[in-house]
């Protein structure tokens, strides 16, 4: 015979952290993304938009160096490569949450205008790294009909 009442849990990422009644293990936290742990992988936010006459790509790279970037444009395709090294502090004695991920990092952004790639500039500025890709004109002309 089933109970009427149904037993409520609550999710180990929207416990409190205070909350000692049971101990999470880190797997529920971070789920599938237990590489967060070992810092080998992640991959920042982006936004890629069209203006009338560039593309832009915004990539958010808080706490990464200008130093520890590379942006390649091989094709129609944008390459950003970077790394973000974990910052040193004192040794832990016991995670309370880990969120932020450090390592190294690559994204491609397949740029659909066509563009001179001697012209992309890139510019860090407060956490975000900016890539103005400025388009081609489109040139037109008016072609002669010949008559045979």
């Amino acid at each position: 015979m089933q109970s009427s009442r149904t037993r409520q849990t609550t999710p180990a990422r929207s416990r409190a952290i205070s909350d000692k009644t049971s101990r999470p293990s880190l797997a529920e936290f971070y789920g599938e993304f237990s590489d967060r742990l070992r810092g080998d992988r992640w991959q920042p936010s982006a936004d890629v938009f069209e203006t009338a006459n560039e593309v832009v790509a915004r990539f958010e790279v808080a706490g990464v160096r200008g130093e520890d970037l590379k942006v390649n444009v091989e094709g129609k395709m944008l390459r950003l490569r970077g790394v973000r090294r974990t910052p040193t502090s004192p040794p832990i004695e016991r995670l309370q949450q880990m969120e932020i991920s450090f390592g190294p990092f690559e994204c491609e952004v397949e740029i659909e205008a066509s563009f001179d790639p001697e012209n992309v500039r890139a510019r860090l500025e407060d956490g975000f790294l900016e890539v103005r890709i400025p388009k081609r004109a489109v040139v037109s002309r008016k072609l002669d009909v010949e008559n045979q």
